[in-house]
């Protein structure tokens, strides 16, 4: 596995963590169909939520949640489409998209940010 492929999933695992400390309910990690990947399928309460991960270690490009343009976002929001087109029985309390930012580092814990509904 390459060394991004590592930082990314070790991202998805704290963003996982992070979202089922805050009382998620993670549905479906890695989901995929031809329009791409979402990371992260979870309930908030009633409400879906597609979450998106973006996990850098250092700030050279950015931060993590600015790697999640608006081409980004609107993708999320077709694969949210599809995504409840194959699981009818998850429609319920509507359908929102967050983005879970992980800055890790060598030395120091990570630092998690989660922002909700991003339009």
């Amino acid at each position: 596995m390459h060394a991004k492929n590592v930082i990314g999933r070790e991202g998805e695992d704290l963003a996982v963590q992070h979202l089922q400390e805050a009382g998620f309910v993670v549905l479906e990690r890695n989901w995929r169909c031809d329009l791409g990947e979402i990371d992260i399928v979870a309930l908030d309460g009633a409400v879906l939520v597609v979450c998106e991960v973006k996990t850098r270690s250092g700030l050279g490009f950015g931060t993590p949640l600015e790697g999640v343009t608006w081409e980004k976002a609107a993708r999320l929001r077709r694969l949210a489409g599809r995504w409840l087109a194959g699981h009818p029985q998850a429609r319920s309390g509507g359908v929102r998209i967050d983005v879970v930012g992980v800055l890790r580092s060598d030395t120091a814990p990570a630092v998690i940010e989660h922002v909700r509904g991003v339009d």
